[in-house]
């Protein structure tokens, strides 16, 4: 071997000292360059695939992750990896719809005349429907023809009408993530960091994973179910202080106080995942980031440990996507979104004016969506999926015919009596409603 190969092969080897300033901490001093490796080598170990997942789908996931790591020794190739990304949504995405249909498909060509498909692979399928000119299929629970373009926006549609995908912010994500590819496909020179190539595998993963029927631990698009514990929330009339923590505290701190309390069933767990909006509680209003479920007060401490130990309430997992709220407009005033189980016991005098029942994954979209119709901004739709908001209207009216489309669309509207009250800091942050001039 002559010197100057040998020099070449030293430089293949040596790691790219753009890729040390990126530490478990974030950017900062340079790291070792054996530390700089490990490090990127055990991040990429977190993604995993489950093992039902499409082999296929699997071997080019594991193609992107090696890539990843050899990017500490060849910076651009985080670009590339980035970049693939992006591309591989679409064969995962026909992996899985070869699978669901298992190798036999019926569908409509432009004249409406049926045809049946039987395949082996989708691009298999995909000849056989351009073949016939075929332009519907069966989709969801409803079996309804709806046009399919087989590409990658028709994929991405069939995919959340069957609930192999959902979620409302990820539904606004999906948008991104065609143009994003169409991008790739199409776009110019640039370069990415490992951050965004990390981003973006993490996100493969975790659509992957859950178009397999498995949600991510902790994710950031489909997050498994989280856990709900039994929180008191307390505060001051005088000064107006808000505390919380875990209700089964309260016998242990040998204290008294003339703190207000009431329980909740709330996501709480400091140091992991915390509400960030815990202490504006409302037990008649959605104003928590997760959904937080009223169980008893106000009341003392005396009364709240009382009730706990002869209740003996558990915690309990939620789902927060793809939540329905109902939320009211009257008099020119939009309210602050409501579970529809709180909404069925209100009193007549607080039911009057236009319900909507809206999914979305959490109540602020639905304020700001409802906010953006009675001020009829354009371009904001009033039934079905919005295009400028993360939400989906399901119904509009009086709120019993509301009500009942929430109960269709799955929806537990079991009359729950809630207290009007609220914490001092949702009196300060989140006014129950807002008026509008449309």
């Amino acid at each position: 071997m002559t010197t100057t190969s040998t020099h070449a092969l030293a430089g293949l080897q040596a790691v790219d000292p753009r890729i040390l300033h990126f530490t478990p901490l974030g950017l900062g001093g340079p790291m070792q360059a054996e530390d700089a490796a490990d490090y990127q080598q055990r991040l990429v170990a977190n993604l995993v695939l489950a093992d039902d997942v499409a082999q296929t789908t699997r071997q080019k996931f594991e193609q992107l992750c090696a890539g990843y790591v050899q990017g500490a020794l060849c910076y651009d190739l985080f670009t590339l990896v980035a970049d693939a990304a992006q591309l591989t949504l679409e064969q995962a995405l026909r992996d899985r719809f070869a699978a669901h249909h298992g190798g036999m498909i019926t569908v409509q060509d432009r004249a409406a005349c049926e045809h049946q498909i039987i395949y082996t692979t989708y691009p298999d399928f995909y000849e056989q429907y351009k073949k016939v000119r075929g332009s519907k299929i069966r989709m969801g629970t409803s079996n309804t023809w709806r046009g399919f373009n087989a590409t990658l926006d028709g994929l991405l549609l069939w995919a959340r009408r069957e609930g192999l995908v959902r979620g409302q912010r990820n539904r606004h994500n999906e948008r991104a993530k065609k143009a994003l590819r169409n991008l790739t496909a199409h776009g110019t020179f640039h370069l990415l960091t490992p951050v965004e190539a990390y981003r973006a595998l993490s996100d493969l993963a975790e659509i992957i994973n859950h178009l397999w029927g498995h949600s991510t631990p902790g994710g950031r698009l489909y997050p498994a179910p989280i856990t709900r514990d039994v929180v008191a929330i307390g505060w001051d009339n005088t000064t107006g202080s808000v505390v919380a923590g875990h209700a089964a505290q309260l016998a242990l701190e040998d204290k008294d106080d003339e703190l207000t309390y009431i329980l909740v069933r709330a996501v709480f767990s400091p140091g992991e995942r915390d509400d960030p909006n815990l202490m504006e509680y409302d037990a008649r209003h959605a104003t928590t980031h997760f959904p937080a479920q009223y169980l008893w007060g106000p009341g003392s401490r005396t009364q709240a440990i009382a009730w706990f130990e002869q209740a003996a309430p558990e915690p309990d997992i939620c789902d927060h996507l793809d939540q329905v709220f109902v939320v009211r407009v009257h008099e020119g005033r939009v309210h602050l979104p409501m579970y529809p189980g709180v909404a069925g016991a209100l009193q007549q005098a607080e039911r009057q004016g236009t319900w909507y029942a809206i999914r979305a994954d959490g109540p602020a979209e639905v304020f700001a969506h409802t906010r953006a119709l009675s001020a009829t901004e354009s371009g904001h739709a009033r039934m079905g999926e919005c295009p400028h908001c993360p939400v989906e209207t399901i119904a509009s009216g009086d709120l019993h015919s509301v009500l009942r489309a929430a109960q269709t669309a799955g929806s537990d509207v079991t009359t729950v009596v809630a207290p009007d009250v609220r914490t001092p800091f949702a009196d300060l942050m989140v006014p129950r409603f807002i008026t509008v001039s449309s």
